[in-house]
């Protein structure tokens, strides 16, 4: 299993654009799952937060190898569903990250780097 994210998250649709919102959320739901049958990605899930107050309600964890998850950045498809998204989300963006057995080796790594 891959140990490579994307972390796509929302805080919540702009005012007035919540059914655009609704729209782009089943097709960027069906792009992935495209993407997972076609095995341009290992996998993906989609989490919604319990309302808590917080800027943070809902994301994505698309996870692939470190060179799937580079040609999904760089495709022309991806772009556009990133920019769809700043149009009609608040707080929407993608960041890269690690899960897994990545986790452990990175924390050793930064571990090693500490000053005695």
């Amino acid at each position: 299993m891959a140990n490579n994210a994307f972390f796509f998250a929302w805080n919540r649709p702009i005012p007035g654009r919540e059914r655009i919102s609704q729209a782009h959320f089943g097709d960027f739901s069906e792009y992935l799952a495209n993407l997972q049958r076609d095995g341009t990605i290992e996998s993906f899930d989609v989490v919604l937060l319990d309302p808590h107050g917080g800027d943070l309600n809902g994301f994505f964890l698309i996870r692939g190898e470190p060179s799937q998850l580079d040609v999904l950045a760089a495709s022309e498809a991806w772009q556009t569903h990133m920019t769809r998204a700043t149009l009609h989300l608040m707080g929407a963006g993608a960041i890269r990250g690690v899960t897994r057995g990545e986790v452990a080796t990175r924390m050793a790594r930064w571990g090693g780097l500490l000053p005695d």
